[in-house]
């Protein structure tokens, strides 16, 4: 029978998207791995790619579309023998796609293809006990031994996609693990909302303004920096930091690099830094999990990436594991994907503490907020000549940059954060110690 193709939720936080662009049109033959549209999420432009093999039999939501819920119908897969004629008999075809289809014109995803997560894992069966399959994942199911009848389907109504068969224990693992993030999320709901569009338009009746739509990107940041301030309990340490010894160090460096294309940034070093603290005081790798912590054992370090009309905190992962020269080339990479927005959702997710750099702005300090479920954020400064007393005593001229760092109370005491704080002082003033 045909198959919905659904709006896939492409991040865990994803409840509805973009449809950008159509890769294919109706009549199109598929197979697993074609592209099939480009869906904006609330983060990203992400390509959606088919799992399942057919035809392209209608397309129910064009391309352009805004605000489509995951989940919704948004095309139709035909198998082999199936024509368009078929597609009428498809009981949940019609409701499900009559809302979007005003927009009219072609597109087509492969939602189903993913079969993300968050989609209910429905019974495989329909009238008769069929079970309903990709051929795709009929094939591997095959291959593998496996009962069709003992795995749950992701896919529209049922039906057994190819990740179902490939992984149902991961499938378990997740439907499992869900619970959790729902009943944290949860928590902030009761919050006081502020005055409604309509009072504060009123406010300002008479004067010239222009009206901005929010979009994903935006609404995301104010709900989860919104959520972040009224539900943790942030303490702030400062300290000063003298960057000479590694100003001087990364002057050589990038004289030895210069054959191989890589300049290291300042930015660099303080991921390093970092990176290398985390685990020097392991108790502060941690994120705030609702009911408990969890202390990760590699160090994986998100950092702020200031985007038009929004940011992302791409994530390198195991950065103490990294040379400078490497954590430098990915820092680029990300930075530039993220300008792009094409970063895949998995490179932005995660991570234990976050570094927030406007010092080459020019700011001499401020105060980040702590992005959940993060421990801390790194707020760093400008660089700039300061006196200062030396060690022998006598008054000198130093680089002095001045940092603050933000820190979730219930996952790090004061005391503890300090001492995350000095290690990454020293790691910074003695930079050469901290590459050894």
């Amino acid at each position: 029978m045909p198959t919905e193709i659904l709006m896939p939720a492409l991040s865990p936080t994803m409840e509805e998207g973009t449809l950008a662009k159509w890769l294919v049109k109706e009549g199109d033959a598929v197979s697993s791995g074609d592209l099939l549209a480009e869906i904006e999420t609330d983060k990203a432009t992400m390509e959606f790619e088919a799992v399942d093999e057919g035809t392209i039999g209608k397309i129910l939501i064009p391309e352009g579309s805004e605000g489509v819920k995951v989940n919704t119908a948004i095309a139709v897969l035909l198998e082999d023998g199936e024509s368009a004629d078929d597609i009428a008999a498809t009981p949940a075809a019609a409701p499900v796609a009559a809302p979007a289809v005003a927009a009219g014109t072609e597109a087509s995803t492969a939602a189903t293809t993913e079969a993300p997560g968050p989609a209910p894992a429905a019974s495989a069966t329909a009238d008769g006990g069929r079970i309903f399959a990709s051929p795709l994942a009929r094939r591997i199911a095959a291959q593998k031994g496996l009962d069709l009848s003992q795995i749950s389907g992701s896919g529209p109504h049922g039906r057994i996609v190819k990740a179902d068969v490939e992984s149902t224990t991961a499938t378990a693992a997740t439907t499992a693990a869900a619970p959790a993030p729902t009943a944290a999320a949860s928590a902030p709901a009761a919050a006081p909302a502020g005055p409604s569009a309509d009072m504060v338009a009123r406010m300002y009746e008479g004067r010239e303004y222009e009206e901005i739509q929010l979009d994903g990107m935006r609404k995301t940041i104010a709900a989860r920096l919104g959520e972040a301030k009224q539900t943790i309990p942030h303490f702030y340490l400062r300290r000063d930091i003298k960057l000479d010894a590694l100003l001087k160090f990364r002057s050589q460096l990038n004289k030895q690099l210069e054959g191989r294309g890589v300049k290291l940034s300042v930015n660099d070093f303080i991921i390093k830094a970092v990176a290398n603290a985390l685990q020097q005081v392991p108790a502060c790798n941690a994120v705030w999990a609702g009911d408990r912590v969890l202390q990760l054992k590699p160090s994986d370090v998100a950092v702020a990436v200031a985007i038009e009309g929004g940011l992302f905190t791409p994530v390198l992962q195991d950065a103490d594991m990294k040379s400078l020269s490497a954590l430098s080339t990915e820092m680029k990479d990300l930075a530039g994907r993220a300008r792009e927005r094409k970063l895949a959702p998995h490179e932005y997710q995660g991570g234990t503490f976050a570094i927030s750099n406007l010092g080459m702005f020019g700011i001499d300090n401020f105060d980040a907020i702590v992005n959940p479920p993060h421990a801390g954020i790194l707020a760093v400064g400008t660089g700039v000549k300061k006196p200062v007393v030396g060690d022998d005593g006598e008054l000198t001229v130093a680089t002095v940059m001045s940092v603050t760092m933000s820190v979730d109370h219930r996952v790090i005491d004061g005391a503890l954060g300090a001492e995350l704080l000095k290690a990454i002082v020293d790691n910074l003033e003695n930079p050469m110690v901290m590459l050894a």
